[in-house]
Formats: structure tokens, sequence, C-alpha cells
């Protein structure tokens, strides 16, 4: 069994977060999985440079996670070797005005990488199945139609967006991209040791936020959303990937491991010249050879 399989919600799983892991069952040297890294980054590179050239798929990778679970050093770490011609990474914060005025959908859609990229979010559109969850109350901001009370954002709410996400998905997959959903999962004590590391060094505390420890408050609300859009968006075609992720070096590799194993099963190839394209390169190599 691999990573891929070991992690993977489907349509025909069940995922509960409170039995999901969020430590490795076992022990793996750092220099191991260091090495595994950068094994895979080769891969990666030799991958995107086929993706890239043949321009008939692209690949889009989702991230999610609760706060400080290490979305941004995943992307450093596990993107760091290819080409960043060919990648692109999108962060997606509170909504503009402009954005609001439009479906929840178009800002998202603007930042789907082209035919030959590898697009990276750092969290996504599901950010409207997760946060507005919580917070029903910051879906009245959008002035959807007839809601303008809270109670109105409710299950059946939801589950239209779910199933507006998993028609979306499906609509980039049959126009060939490969989506690869990845949550981080951490424990709260975890996050609590991260939270504090962020306050005790001078050098991180840029990185804490009021908000992140007012949002902890709601750490079992955000459970049940994370599992309910898990749950309601994994498909055969596009599963989600449930990371443990208390060991930064372990979840790095998990993804690592998870992104080339799926690209592999993409149809992969530096394009074919023609017969008359093999000629011009003759004609082009003979002229260069001539000049010496």
């Amino acid at each position: 069994m691999t990573l891929a399989d070991s992690y993977r919600y489907d349509k025909f799983d069940t995922c509960n977060l409170k039995k999901a892991l969020t430590a490795a069952t076992a022990k793996i040297e750092k220099n191991q999985i260091k090495a595994q890294i950068a094994e895979n980054i080769d891969k990666l590179t030799e991958l995107q440079g086929m993706l890239s050239a043949q321009n008939r798929y692209g690949v889009l990778i989702v991230f999610q996670a609760m706060d400080a679970a290490g979305k941004d050093s995943m992307i450093r770490h596990v993107m760091s070797g290819i080409n960043p011609a060919g990648c692109q990474v999108t962060s997606f914060k509170q909504p503009t005005n402009l954005e609001l005025d439009h479906d929840y959908l178009w800002r998202i859609h603007q930042h789907v990488p082209a035919r030959g990229m590898i697009g990276i979010f750092n969290r996504s559109y599901y950010e409207d199945v997760l946060i507005s969850r919580v917070h029903p109350e910051i879906v009245l901001n959008a002035h959807l139609g007839s809601i303008d009370k809270p109670a109105q954002v409710d299950q059946h709410f939801f589950k239209q967006r779910y199933e507006d996400i998993r028609y979306f998905e499906k609509y980039l997959s049959r126009n060939g991209f490969l989506i690869l959903k990845f949550f981080l999962h951490i424990s709260k004590e975890e996050q609590r040791k991260r939270f504090l590391r962020r306050i005790e060094l001078p050098s991180h505390n840029w990185k804490f936020s009021e908000a992140d420890i007012k949002e902890r408050k709601y750490w079992k609300n955000y459970q049940k959303a994370y599992q309910d859009a898990i749950n309601q968006t994994a498909t055969e075609k596009n599963p989600w990937y449930v990371i443990p992720s208390d060991d930064k070096w372990y979840s790095r590799m998990c993804v690592s491991n998870i992104i080339v194993e799926r690209m592999k099963e993409l149809p992969l190839s530096y394009p074919k010249m023609l017969p008359e394209q093999q000629e011009k390169l003759r004609e082009a190599l003979n002229i260069l050879n001539s000049e010496n």
C-alpha cells in the first residue's frame, strides 16, 4: 500500500477526523525523509518538464489546514526544485468587495492554472464551506438573493455548495486538470505548541495573529466543518488526502510522494517531432556544423 492509498478518502470511504492520524505510526529518521523529498523533487522536475512541453494537462494542488499546520512551509519545501515559470501559488484571503459582487467561485476560476502549469492554492474555494460554516454571518456580506439572516445559512445551503464544488472539480477534470486536495491534519496540542513558539521566538512573532487564538476556541466546530467538507466532496476522481502533520517533515514527505505518484498517472511525454520537423532539425544541425 502506498502513502496515496493510506491517507486517501474518496466516495467509498468515510472520514472521521477524531480517528484520523495526526502523527506517523512508524519512526523515520529525518535524514531519510529529506533524502526521499529530494528524490521526489527530481522526479517532479522531470514530470513538470513534460507537463509544460506537452501543454495538454494541468495540475491543481489544494492545501487546507487549521492555523499553524504548515501550509506555507509545505509549499516551500515540496516545490523548491521545480521551474518557477511553470508553477503559480495563490493564497486566498478575505474576499474583496469586487469578489463579493460575483458568485463565490468567480475569484477562484481566475486563478486556475493554465495547461502545462502546476497551480497551488494556499487555502481555496473550500473556505466557503469551512469558515462560513463556523461563522455563517459572513455569508451575508455577499448579498445572496433572499438570504439575509444567519439562520438561512443552514444545512441545505451548504449541501448545495458541496454540490457546486463537486461539479466544479468534475468540470476541471473533464478539461484535463489533475486535482490534488490535501488536508494537513494536526492535533490541538501540536497547534498550541506552534502558537507558543510563534510568541516565544522573536523571529517568529510576525507569524502570530490575535485571530489565531480567537479561532482556536472554535476547534471542534472547524473539525466538524472539515470532516463534512471532506466527506461531501471526496470522489473517486477527486479524492482528499488527510495527511498526519504533527511532524512537518513527515507530512512533507507524504505530500511529495503523493504528488509524484498521481502525476505519473497522467499520460505525460515530450512531444514527438513530425518527419518534416525532424528534417528542419537536421537542416539546422548541418548549418550550425558548417560554421566550424
